[in-house]
């Protein structure tokens, strides 16, 4: 069986000038605990500067990328049911979200409000070695009071508390398996901010 070990997975052609997402993940499969580190290029866009009670938007724009096919041993078949969460910032109220491109995901995403977060699900299959790209995330706010300073950040503070999710069905020689991955930034600087004044 295999042992525990750290898999490094690169999930986008990554320019040096572009922000990069780095997720600590772990996976849970009967041949053990995983440790994996995700690393997505990003994208990330709003004003500078917004008045009191005014409406603006937020993108958070994922950069294409491709699965890999391997990863030290295992095969990595498909990537199913993936969830991506973008916590609604703080002195901001949520006025509504919609998704546009993306491609290679045979399904069509979706985006919804959970509790105080924006919640993108692709339901796949991914098929491991295949190209894709998420969706892009349009998020329309309300600014609150000025004097403070809006930041957009990824949702997670560990594994228990994860802002990606996802199903990886793996194979390990003759054995195949499903494995839940959970996922937080880590590190998780804002990825933009503007100031209410």
């Amino acid at each position: 069986m295999a042992t525990l070990c750290s898999l490094v997975v690169t999930l986008a052609l990554l320019t040096p000038t572009q922000p990069i997402a780095s997720y600590a993940c772990r996976a849970d499969t009967k041949f053990g605990r995983h440790t994996l580190s995700l690393r997505q290029a990003v994208n990330a866009a709003a004003p500078a500067t917004v008045r009191p009670n005014t409406r603006f938007t937020v993108a958070v724009d994922l950069q294409p990328g491709t699965l890999p096919s391997e990863v030290k041993g295992f095969k990595l078949q498909e990537v199913r049911d993936l969830a991506l969460r973008i916590p609604i910032p703080a002195n901001t109220s949520y006025v509504g979200a919609k998704l546009s491109g993306g491609s290679g995901l045979n399904s069509t995403p979706s985006v919804q409000l959970d509790g105080n977060t924006a919640v993108v699900k692709v339901a796949g299959p991914i098929p491991g070695g295949a190209s894709f790209q998420l969706p892009t995330l349009s998020v329309r706010l309300k600014s609150g009071r000025a004097g403070t300073t809006i930041e957009t950040k990824l949702k997670g503070t560990s594994y228990d508390d994860p802002g990606l999710t996802l199903q990886a069905k793996i194979k390990w020689k003759f054995l195949s398996t499903t494995a839940p991955v959970a996922c937080y930034p880590d590190p998780n600087p804002a990825l933009t901010r503007t100031r209410v004044q």
